[in-house]
């Protein structure tokens, strides 16, 4: 087991890269299956996840060849043919369940054990097959697998209950050969989406909307190969501006896109930390008198769940009271009491978390419960007096490329240790 070790005190400086965005990356290699043929995704970032949806390509029959020196993946399609992906790989992570609607618009068919990933609350599936149905799908759910057929795909009208990223991903896949017209109203708008979008459109599928709350998707007979450059990670962009507000430091962030920024850049603007765009990149400063400030997590355009952590943990070094609403996933303070064991002062009240800033963190053997709480206490170690030991880093390891190595660029006293 690895553990991420941090020695606080240290301001930071100079500049960091922002990777592609997971988030991009993970749907779009599992729209490869589509094509049937060869794609290319470059600027991939070496991450876990990444390397677990690939395998799972993989039980299927498709070649995929991973650089890491140029961070491209090839991925070729032209062998699958239908069969049941390996369970053990879809229960490591809850986006193995994006291969659905290639699955289903490809083959008519698919059988999947359902997936695992991050313990942060209930995130049920079911709009996805609600979705799948009906574009005219049977769907069924028992034994801890789901499993749906369809001789033909016909477009349709499609109302989200909620706007979620997934189904919205799942359906507009599974649409894009569907016959006929189908409509997705109250999609999920995230760039993601319109990266993905962007994606198919260049292998032949025909979408618009993507990104806006009416997604219109007029089917294909087929898909091609493609090659593809993702989208930067806001979540891993708004971690690094974090970092620069936490340690009352000045950075700057290169490989970002100001837009997809804009509800992180306008909570931590409210909280008195200067940022300036200039061109691709942003100019964080932190290194002035912060101030308390309430955040309610939103879809998409609104205040993203997957920084929630992150704030919260600056926040916990604000004077005054911070409140902190969590709309998205119920069970997503896990952090908070990993926090508490540096000296914050936070208070669960249902969805809600209560912050009264502190004048000091302490080192402490902390553990990450999932995957954004693992980079939050790596930013509270950044401050915190005395070292920092942060357990179960492999939930990092699945969004962050070498944040140790990025983090220590900029001057932050912090190691890896491998036991």
């Amino acid at each position: 087991m690895s553990k991420i070790v941090v020695r606080g005190g240290n301001k930071l400086h100079g500049e960091v890269n922002i990777s592609a965005a997971k988030n991009s990356v993970l749907p779009i290699i599992a729209a490869c299956i589509l094509s049937g043929g060869k794609c290319v995704i470059e600027q991939v970032p070496m991450l876990e996840d990444v390397f677990v949806i690939s395998n799972i390509l993989k039980s299927i029959s498709a070649g995929v060849n991973i650089d890491k020196d140029t961070n491209k993946i090839s991925i070729d399609t032209s062998n699958i043919d239908y069969c049941d992906p390996c369970s053990e790989l879809v229960k490591k992570m809850r986006a193995s369940f994006l291969i659905m609607g290639p699955m289903i618009s490809r083959f008519g068919e698919f059988k999947l054990s359902l997936p695992g990933g991050c313990n942060i609350g209930s995130r049920p599936i079911d709009l996805h097959l609600k979705g799948f149905a009906a574009l005219g799908a049977k769907v069924n759910v028992e034994h801890g697998f789901v499993e749906a057929k369809a001789k033909k795909l016909i477009g349709n009208r499609i109302y989200l209950d909620f706007p979620s990223v997934g189904a919205t991903e799942n359906i507009m896949m599974a649409a894009v050969t569907a016959q006929g017209e189908t409509i997705i109203e109250n999609a999920a708008e995230e760039p993601e989406i319109k990266d993905l979008a962007n994606f198919l459109n260049s292998m032949g599928a025909n979408i618009t909307g993507a990104g806006s709350r009416a997604i219109h998707i007029i089917g294909v007979k087929e898909l091609k190969g493609s090659t593809h450059r993702p989208i930067c990670d806001r979540i891993e962009s708004g971690t690094f501006m974090v970092a620069a507000a936490i340690t009352r430091s000045k950075i700057r962030i290169n490989g970002v896109n100001e837009e997809y920024l804009k509800p992180i850049i306008a909570k931590l603007t409210e909280a008195g930390v200067y940022i300036k765009c200039d061109g691709n990149s942003l100019i964080v400063d932190g290194d002035r008198d912060l101030n308390p400030i309430d955040i309610k997590t939103m879809p998409y355009p609104g205040f993203p769940t997957d920084m929630q952590s992150q704030i919260t943990g600056l926040l916990c070094t604000v004077r005054g009271t911070s409140i902190i609403t969590e709309t998205i996933f119920e069970n997503r303070f896990m952090h908070a009491g990993e926090m508490k064991r540096m000296g914050a002062n936070i208070k669960i009240d249902g969805r809600s978390a209560v912050i009264e800033g502190v004048d000091k963190l302490t080192g402490a053997e902390v553990k990450a419960t999932d995957l954004r709480a693992g980079a939050a206490l790596i930013l509270c170690g950044l401050v915190a007096e005395g070292e920092t030991e942060v357990g179960d880093v492999y939930h990092i390891d699945r969004g962050y490329v070498d944040i140790e190595k990025k983090l220590k660029v900029l001057g932050a006293d912090i190691k890896r240790i491998n036991e």
